[in-house]
């Protein structure tokens, strides 16, 4: 996949600020010549397409994408039409960033995620359908459409230029996304190493459909922390990083976390945690575990950690600012994926 002169570089926005805030570090990304803006779609904190929509009427060019929706509580039809009305909104501009979510939460909320791996398949095959302007006709195990199609009145009927990609964890997930999908986001606090084995899964599944690895773009979030000081760079990210050593085990002994470090977190930590378990659990997570997961120090340590990605696979960063965002920003501005 051919690399333009300036690395490819987005941002990461989740609810750490107000959507208005949000919408100005959109603009200031495009400014500085970020290539996207995604906004996360988690915790029952705050829904994506929402802010999406804010982002897009105050951009012009800079892509949107969630990151990501799950496939389990909209039904593929509005979905579908959703993200068809933010193309209206930025023509173009738009990706669909969709994934299985994850226990408990989905659990807690009369979701069972059984089967995710066919659920996965259904939504993406009929979303992309409908945006491809066809009448679709479906009868999946989860998924039943009959002649549904996007049935515009007042506006011409064109196909809708809007990519999905999934956001995969699993290497089952990886690779069924290397077959059905446009792209994939590589999940945040993974080890670079861990991409190796998803760029195999990717390739096996691109395979199946005659495609090959450069076929699939490959975003990854990375969580970034910047600061002159580089303990300080450290210490933001430590939080959150034992946050998720507590809340996504999973994830984090895919990128190789003791299991005993999981384990002592766990003991901490209750569902859902409170600021004072992380802070007190955070004092178990050592530095290298922080610089294994994320790019965190300085701006030059920072981007030489990202770069580690990039070795690994990755297309283009999607930077999670811990701290001063428009540092961050700043510090990645123009690079050019090499220093």
């Amino acid at each position: 996949m051919n690399q333009p002169s300036s690395q490819r570089v987005a941002i990461y926005l989740q609810d750490a600020h107000r959507i208005r805030e949000g919408m100005e570090f959109a603009k200031y990304a495009e400014e500085r010549g970020f290539e996207a803006v995604w906004q996360a779609e988690s915790r029952l904190v705050r829904e994506a397409t929402v802010p999406m929509a804010a982002f897009a009427s105050v951009t012009d060019h800079i892509k949107v994408g969630s990151g990501v929706v799950d496939c389990w509580s909209r039904n593929p039809a509005r979905l579908a039409a959703t993200f068809s009305t933010l193309d209206d909104l930025a023509p173009g501009r738009v990706i669909l960033g969709i994934g299985a979510w994850w226990d408990p939460l989905a659990q807690k909320v009369g979701i069972d995620r059984s089967r995710p791996l066919k659920v996965m398949r259904e939504i993406v095959t009929v979303v992309r359908g409908l945006l491809n302007n066809e009448t679709v006709t479906y009868d999946g195990d989860y998924v039943h459409l009959d002649g549904v199609e996007l049935d515009y009145v007042y506006q011409e009927r064109a196909p809708k230029n809007v990519p999905i990609y999934i956001g995969a964890t699993g290497m089952q997930m990886m690779e069924l996304t290397g077959e059905i999908a446009d792209g994939v986001v590589l999940n945040y606090l993974v080890s670079p190493g861990y991409n190796d084995q998803a760029l195999e899964a990717l390739d096996k599944g691109a395979r199946k459909a005659g495609r090959s690895l450069d076929d699939i773009d490959r975003p990854q979030l990375v969580v970034c922390s910047v600061h002159e000081d580089r303990q300080t760079a450290l210490d933001m990210a430590r939080l959150m990083v034992t946050q998720y050593l507590g809340q996504q085990p999973h994830i984090m002994k895919a990128s190789g976390v003791p299991q005993s470090l999981l384990d002592e977190v766990g003991n901490v930590l209750t569902w859902p945690a409170t600021h004072e378990q992380v802070v007190e659990a955070s004092k178990l997570v050592p530095d290298e575990i922080v610089n294994m997961l994320t790019a965190s120090g300085t701006p030059a340590e920072a981007r030489a950690k990202v770069k580690h990605y990039i070795d690994h696979g990755c297309t283009s960063p999607i930077l999670y600012p811990l701290g001063d965002v428009k540092a961050m920003i700043d510090a990645f501005s123009g690079w050019d994926g090499k220093s």
